[in-house]
């Protein structure tokens, strides 16, 4: 894919940083030289930014003020501005590009009326040579958002599609080599779910999917994730909360060269649509590109447990377009805490794991379920003699992180399991952030 957005040096950088006052980076800084280039690309700017203000995307990954990308599919990037005015059309996305002397100029200007911009992303959505221009904006604070997608001919922008939207992502579920432009928006008033919609582009023609609808309203949507199923067929993963306690995942892919939530299709016989596991959301647990989904499994306790100290095992699994799952991997994920343990899918079904503060203490039933044993204990400590506290005892330590560390001992019963320290250690991981959105 020709996608490719790099940030400018840390010189453009600072001149950026200067605003609309237009002092030079020497004038802030003694700094080098510049090269003729930055000289060039800074005086293009200046020029073309007299009465505006730099307005860089508010989200996505593409949130340099200035940024790069070979639009005409010449070989050769061009540089892209976000700015912002007075005018009737006060967005502005200023694109200078190079000549061969080294001579900056203004290749396009495009306005847009609206208020912010939201999100940018660059990918090949026609089949003509060069990248596309996908745009997300702000309106006004009463109007759904819009986007718009431009290609570039003869250097000059023309718009391919302009729709309103709640959320947008780019993605190829047709294994094309080219990016669909996927939509969520709300959906009739009486149903209070969701729409998305696919647009692609086939023989210079922009084509529309069928409406889907998702499994609640486009309000609840949390996070959205692009992943394979387990036949390898691309899909987007739209995890959705549901009375503020649970989430649910809809999948949709392309089936019989149909646009298709397998969630909540009737040609599908599987319980996605009914997938409610607290804040759990689909993840790619063993970076195999297969997006595993969690489901829970209600652990048996040693004792009489309080209501909000049950605890669960998770059990991941994938499906392919037909909703047939193949069991992944089960954990043990202490949310709040921030870590998860792998456990073997030979007897994960049988542990059961005791609290007591900072101590989890992990037994296994036997088969009838009449006598738990124990395995192992985790503690997670905290105070300032925490790496000595790891290492005593008989214990040792699974994981060092800024203020805490976690250890583990080893019951006598654990080698019957095939739980050893090394795999012990193997088995602990951090809980992976999103990014975007802060969430586990």
């Amino acid at each position: 894919m020709k996608k490719r957005i790099l940030l400018l040096a840390a010189l453009l950088t600072a001149l950026l940083l200067s605003g609309c006052s237009m002092r030079t980076v020497e004038d802030m800084y003694a700094l080098p030289k510049r090269s003729e280039e930055y000289k060039e690309l800074q005086t293009a700017i200046d020029t073309a930014m007299y009465g505006l203000t730099y307005s860089s995307p508010q989200s996505g990954e593409n949130q340099q003020t200035v940024q790069l990308a070979d639009l005409d599919g010449d070989g050769v990037e061009e540089y892209l501005v976000f700015a912002k005015g007075a005018s009737d059309k006060p967005l502005q996305v200023l694109i200078f590009s190079q000549e061969a002397d080294g001579r900056v100029r203004t290749m396009e200007t495009i306005g847009i009326t609206g208020v912010n911009f939201e999100q940018v992303e660059y990918v090949e959505f026609d089949e003509e040579p060069g990248c596309e221009l996908v745009i997300g904006f702000q309106v006004s604070d009463q109007i759904l958002r819009s986007v718009a997608v431009y290609t570039f001919q003869n250097q000059d922008a023309q718009l391919l599609l302009l729709n309103g939207y709640s959320k947008f992502l780019t993605c190829d579920l047709d294994s094309n080599g080219r990016s669909e432009l996927m939509v969520l928006r709300p959906g009739e008033a009486e149903t209070q779910r969701g729409m998305a919609v696919l647009y692609s582009c086939k023989d210079k023609q922009i084509t529309r999917s069928v409406e889907t609808e998702l499994s609640t309203d486009i309000s609840n949507v949390r996070r959205i994730t692009t992943g394979m199923l387990q036949d390898g067929k691309p899909a987007v993963y739209v995890g959705s909360s549901v009375e503020e306690s649970a989430i649910v995942t809809d999948i949709f892919t392309m089936k019989d060269d149909r646009f298709t939530n397998l969630s909540t299709s009737t040609e599908v016989e599987t319980s996605i649509s009914t997938l409610r596991n607290f804040y759990v959301y689909a993840d790619d647990l063993d970076n195999d590109g297969v997006m595993e989904l969690p489901g829970l499994i209600t652990m048996k306790p040693i004792s009489n447990w309080e209501e909000e100290s049950q605890k669960f095992l998770l059990r991941w699994f994938s499906i392919n377009e037909d909703g047939l799952e193949t069991d992944k991997l089960f954990t043990f994920h202490h949310y709040v805490g921030g870590w998860y343990l792998q456990l073997s899918s030979a007897w994960a079904g049988r542990v059961t794991v005791d609290q007591n503060e900072g101590i989890y203490s992990f037994y296994i039933w036997d088969e009838s379920y009449q006598e738990a044993t124990g395995l192992f204990t985790l503690y997670v400590f905290t105070g300032g003699d925490r790496d000595e506290n790891a290492v005593e005892d008989g214990r040792f330590a699974l994981h060092r992180a800024e203020g805490v560390a976690y250890a583990a001992k080893l019951e006598p019963a654990a080698a019957e399991y095939g739980i050893t320290q090394e795999r012990l250690i193997e088995s602990f991981r951090l809980v992976r952030q999103d990014w975007r959105t802060g969430e586990t």
